[in-house]
């Protein structure tokens, strides 16, 4: 894979097309649109202001992409969707997660789509590839972070159905979803030191439910250093759930969920490659032109060390996820290589923004600034999809048991 900030794919004309497409896209259309809105990483948005962008991507071929045929995409492989998001994370944009279906369509979605019954399939997840319906994934839970199987969000059963009662946190998508795919621990698995249960394993099962049924309340969550307004906290209160919103079987939540994550943790790589391609071409540009002395600042070898050493950074970071991504696209199961590539990723992400912001300087600082902005936005990804020291523990964890290939 050779280094380049501007990659062509010449090697894959379907690919090298869609990428074309896509930056006219972002850089034309898109731009011009958040720029009338006056839109920018912070500002309060309405579902309004996502549907006209789902409708036109998925017009344009971009929303849902990587999906098969019968359902309006073109099947890609995970390394082709993968050079997509980056595309995507480079751009710049405030609303690039929507064009391929992160905020709250296909691509939230997720596999959960080979779990869904015919009936779910065209009453939840059809209309989200449509852009019709929009969905959020509820796992977290207050004290229940990488810790999922301390979650206290339980279902109870109820004839043939379930009563949810529970708190789930940072839905991401969540204030603009119709509904959500929600991971409940079963009542009857839950330790209860008062019932002949206390020693039960507790069992998991994945729900798809209606954010606006009785019983369910969606409030808006905490905002993240980011500052967007993408996150919601939802409220379950003796909400009936039926036996027909049950996704797969009772007891199959936590591979479910936790499945979701393995291959997302992996996909969320190469958004953040994007983002982390932005801050070094932003930086590039910057010591091009800014003057000090009467020359460039990048005429300072100081300057260029640091730009060798991001620059570097970047590549080794890139390919190894891309490394990662035809090892899964040849059918194997690169689990570990997942946890690297997480790690490696968001580490070297954040120094490179870090190094971003130390070269522009005051510039770099101001609230807002578009390094400022990347800064805090790859900050996070040390801790979202698991920490960075969550990943360490599974790498090392693997490593001592002799099973890297699982």
């Amino acid at each position: 894979m050779p280094f380049t900030l501007h990659p062509d794919y010449d090697d894959n004309p379907r690919l090298r097309d869609l990428v074309t497409r896509l930056r006219d896209y972002l850089n034309g259309e898109l731009a011009d649109y958040e720029r009338d809105l006056g839109l920018t990483q912070e500002s309060r948005y309405t579902r309004a202001t996502l549907e006209p962008v789902w409708r036109r991507s998925r017009e344009l071929g971009f929303y849902g992409v990587h999906l098969p045929a019968e359902h309006g995409g073109q099947g890609l492989t995970y390394t082709e969707l993968a050079a997509l998001k980056e595309e995507v994370g480079a751009s710049g944009r405030v609303l690039q997660h929507s064009v391929l279906g992160d905020m709250g369509g296909p691509l939230r979605a997720g596999s959960i789509l080979q779990h869904a019954t015919e009936e779910q399939l065209h009453r939840y997840l059809l209309p989200v590839i449509r852009g019709e319906r929009a969905c959020c994934f509820s796992l977290t839970e207050t004290d229940a972070g990488s810790d999922v199987r301390a979650m206290r969000t339980t279902a109870t059963p109820d004839g043939e159905g379930w009563r949810v009662t529970g708190h789930k946190v940072f839905s991401s998508a969540g204030p603009f979803a119709d509904f959500c795919v929600l991971i409940a621990r079963m009542a009857d698995s839950a330790p209860d030191a008062a019932t002949d249960n206390a020693g039960a394993k507790p069992v998991f099962s994945a729900f798809l439910i209606d954010l606006d049924a009785p019983g369910v309340t969606v409030l808006d969550g905490q905002t993240p250093m980011s500052g967007e307004h993408i996150e919601a906290d939802i409220l379950l209160e003796d909400c009936y759930i039926g036996p027909e919103q049950l996704l797969g079987r009772v007891g199959d939540g936590l591979r479910i969920g936790l499945g979701r994550v393995t291959v997302n943790r992996l996909l969320h790589c190469p958004t953040v490659l994007g983002m982390t391609r932005r801050a070094l071409e932003l930086t590039l540009d910057f010591t091009r032109t800014r003057q000090v002395g009467g020359a460039p600042l990048g005429a300072l070898q100081s300057i260029q060390h640091k730009l060798a050493d991001m620059a570097t950074a970047y590549y080794a970071a890139r390919a190894m996820t891309y490394d990662a991504l035809a090892a899964l696209d040849a059918g194997g199961r690169p689990s570990t290589e997942a946890f690297m590539c997480k790690l490696f990723v968001a580490e070297n992400a954040f120094r490179i923004a870090d190094e971003a912001v130390q070269i522009h300087g005051k510039a770099g600082l101001v609230r807002g600034s578009e390094p400022e902005s990347l800064f805090r936005r790859l900050r996070m990804f040390r801790v979202l999809t698991g920490s960075s020291e969550i990943q360490k523990n599974a790498i090392a964890g693997r490593l001592l048991l002799g099973d890297t290939h699982s």
